[in-house]
């Protein structure tokens, strides 16, 4: 169709070919997904003054830029109707405000992940599935762009001599930033998004990843202060299992949580948060989990929650389980619950190699109750596989038994994966303590004994 006036995008794609213009675009405004072209990009930020853009508010930028926007298309004879034009406008204001392209995967509630793979490779995680994304970055280096953006945010720096990055944005999601030449295919970013929505045992229930018994068996050894050990892989829902049981906890005790990143949201009045701090970059300043560990036990509290035990942290958390502590929580990269705590006495040998191994075991024997196993299984669904409880020890080695168990039958129509979550109906030696708080009858009945 012949255009009388104007000049859509699509007409345009091969003006790099045509004389060049020192005032105007030279190539199409709009690309892939409603992306502004980089020359129509640079051509509407060279007419945007850095100090009002660092001194406006979100919504007073917003509307600069939209403005700029309209104005340059208009100038130019680009013809950009006013969707375009908001689209291009809010791209830019991502880019100056935000992440730039990773902006709507972040407002998007069903995405939980989000990982660049370079410039020309976005994948997000929806309802436990990879997937691929039409994002696109303008450049390896537009990649490099947000990255220090990140690291600008809190007070860090990524570049060729410190070329790994462990951030939290501001609303409390985990990011991971490596760049080349570590990265050899391109700067790569990993977000794993702080949830906006509480879940609870019950909702847990609802998506599959226990049953209603099993949720009653996890809310009353929380109320009956028991130590958990909560056990899985990266993404099996380890510390939001760990949030949810968390609400049975009495809101008279004070809870200190200790966490690399604050992810943890205690639906509790008397909470400390303790979060780690990574060393400045003249290498100073570094406060590991350990430290807060220490610091934690002079606080008084009732509960201590590490979110993540990854290293000497762990013999002062066994410190706290076996004096007085009682109902402290945390949680482990592991394959099983025997793996956890293999790991963990590992973890201790490395924090005080003097200490015998059988000294280890036998604090360890002393100071859990419980390991919960969760696990994202293959249709996405992020369920717990085992709870074991730990059972003594006998010669030199912790015994366990499992409690309840999930039971794999087969496949449904759907591709959801169709099994049981049984109680092995096995008495747990822990029933004084539920004798203790008055919950005998709700555990035996929770656990079909």
């Amino acid at each position: 169709m012949n255009r009388p006036f104007g000049r859509r995008p699509s007409d345009i794609e091969g003006a790099e070919d045509a004389p060049a213009d020192t005032t105007a675009p030279a190539a199409a405004p709009v690309l892939h997904g409603g992306r502004p072209s980089k020359r129509f990009r640079d051509f509407v930020l060279s007419r945007l003054d850095p100090i009002v853009a660092a001194t406006s508010s979100a919504a007073d930028l917003a509307r600069i830029i939209e403005e700029l926007v309209r104005d340059s298309a208009n100038k130019h004879s680009v013809l950009l109707n006013e969707e375009e034009q908001r689209a291009v406008a809010l791209d830019l204001f991502n880019d100056i405000a935000g992440l730039g392209p990773l902006e709507p995967l972040l407002q998007d509630d069903a995405v939980t992940d989000i990982l660049v793979n370079g410039a020309n490779q976005v994948f997000v995680e929806r309802q436990g599935r990879l997937e691929a994304t039409d994002v696109r970055f303008q450049s390896d280096d537009h990649v490099l762009h947000i990255a220090h953006r990140i690291a600008a945010s809190i007070g860090r720096h990524v570049d060729i001599a410190s070329p790994m990055l462990d951030a939290r944005l501001a609303d409390g999601s985990r990011v991971n930033v490596i760049i080349p030449p570590l990265s050899i295919d391109g700067p790569c970013i990993s977000i794993r998004k702080f949830s906006r929505r509480f879940l609870g045992l019950d909702e847990m229930v609802n998506f599959g990843s226990l049953s209603p018994n099993l949720a009653k068996f996890l809310q009353i050894v929380t109320r009956c202060r028991l130590n958990v050990i909560i056990s899985g892989g990266t993404g099996s829902g380890k510390t939001s299992l760990l949030g949810a049981m968390s609400r049975f906890i009495d809101p008279a005790e004070r809870i200190v949580t200790i966490e690399d990143s604050a992810e943890l949201r205690l639906q509790k009045p008397h909470v400390i948060r303790l979060e780690t701090r990574p060393p400045s970059i003249d290498g100073e300043g570094h406060v590991a989990q350990r430290d807060l560990v220490r610091n934690a036990l002079r606080m008084r509290p009732d509960r201590i929650i590490v979110g993540e035990v990854r290293g000497e942290e762990a013999y002062d958390m066994l410190q706290a389980m076996n004096t007085g502590h009682d109902g402290s929580m945390s949680t482990v990269h592991a394959n099983s619950p025997r793996a956890a705590l293999s790991r963990i006495q590992n973890m201790v040998l490395t924090a005080t190699a003097n200490l015998p191994s059988r000294a280890i075991v036998e604090q360890m024997a002393s100071a859990f109750h419980l390991v919960v196993q969760i696990e994202r299984m293959r249709d996405g669904t992020r369920r717990v596989t085992e709870v074991s409880e730990i059972a003594g020890m006998e010669e030199g080695t912790i015994l366990m038994v499992a409690l309840f168990s999930y039971a794999y039958r087969g496949e449904n129509p759907d591709g959801s994966l169709d099994g049981n979550f049984l109680s092995n109906r096995i008495r747990p030696r822990f029933m004084p303590r539920i004798e203790y708080y008055g919950l005998t009858d709700a555990l035996a009945e929770a656990m079909e004994l």
